[in-house]
């Protein structure tokens, strides 16, 4: 028999009867909640979905124009990720607050379970404060834009390219492949060799029989003739400049020789120019500085000893001039003669 049919007969649907009475309160619960609370939720929901689509929208416009404009993979890799976590981010709070809706809708009383929500986070906040510290500094990182995948850093005193990076950690990979991983919490400073451009200084070091003007000349010449060449043209962002004769070592004439270049693009052009700076020196008969090197200040035969240069003395007959790069080896110790 049906449970209805069976009600009705036994009289449990009669007025002021216990079932009947429950059916009456389901129908007005019912009634309330078809009229004030199911609008509210229908509302609630029609917002999260447009907030839904208009933040799936930004973010999707964020990587189109990173990916347009952007000046390397690295920046549109960082523009991806940042735009994942604000997704995430706005997803997890669009949620949250449609499931309170729901549930304070339905009759749930909501004190107790934000008052254990509370509790809870702050146990979690204090067991793991070193995940959140580490997400932190990893969103101040993108949204500050201090480095990219594929630079070269150096993080908590670690040097290499950046492979990876999350909120939580950055991957180092070094120059002999050890791979460093990194939690974005001990990254304090922050020194990219990537950014913009990269200079790097050439110590040339000449015999202090050399003519400084000559030394300079050439030194010049040979400089711009690798910023000029064909491979190098497009690396340089300035001149290179020879700054002179920085200091004096011994029997050494220090000449620095600056290059400016395209960040990270440094190491071929200099590899150049010294390759050239060898065979420039041979060509012009002048010797690479050498701080052991010994000088015989009166630059006469007799008083000259084996392996020892002459430094440019007053001219008279008696004086020779020998030049620096026909001197043979150094045989004895030109202070004891042995």
């Amino acid at each position: 028999m049906h449970p209805f049919a069976f009600a009705a007969k036994t009289g449990w649907l009669l007025e002021n009867r216990f079932l009947s009475k429950v059916l009456d309160e389901w129908g007005d619960d019912a009634q309330e909640f078809l009229r004030f609370k199911l609008p509210h939720l229908l509302a609630v929901a029609l917002i999260a979905f447009v907030l839904y689509r208009l933040l799936r929208l930004i973010t999707a416009r964020m990587i189109s124009v990173a990916e347009r404009h952007a000046a390397g993979h690295g920046q549109v890799a960082q523009v991806k990720t940042l735009a994942g976590v604000i997704r995430t981010t706005g997803m997890a709070v669009i949620g949250s607050i449609v499931g309170l809706q729901f549930l304070d809708a339905v009759g749930v009383n909501l004190a107790p379970l934000l008052a254990s929500a509370g509790i809870a986070g702050v146990a979690i906040g204090l067991a793991a404060q070193n995940i959140v510290k580490d997400m932190l500094n990893g969103t101040l990182i993108l949204v500050e834009d201090q480095f990219h995948v594929g630079d070269t850093v150096t993080l908590a005193g670690l040097s290499g390219v950046v492979e990876t990076m999350t909120l939580r950690k950055t991957t180092v990979r070094a120059t002999d492949g050890t791979l460093f991983v990194i939690p974005n919490s001990q990254i304090t400073t922050v020194a990219n060799q990537s950014a913009e451009y990269s200079v790097a200084t050439v110590n040339v070091s000449v015999d202090f029989s050399a003519d400084p003007d000559q030394v300079l000349a050439l030194l010049k010449g040979i400089a711009l003739d690798v910023r000029q060449s064909e491979a190098f043209r497009g690396v340089f962002v300035d001149d290179p400049k020879v700054l002179g004769v920085d200091s004096l070592k011994g029997s050494q004439l220090i000449f620095p020789v600056q290059f400016k270049t395209l960040a990270t693009q440094q190491f071929a052009p200099v590899r150049e120019f010294q390759r050239r700076v060898r065979i420039a020196l041979e060509q012009n008969h002048l010797l690479p500085g050498d701080p052991y090197r010994v000088f015989n200040s009166f630059g006469t035969r007799d008083a000259e000893a084996p392996g020892t240069a002459n430094v440019r003395a007053p001219e008279t007959a008696s004086t020779v001039v020998r030049d620096p790069t026909t001197l043979k080896p150094q045989d004895s110790n030109p202070f004891s003669g042995e």
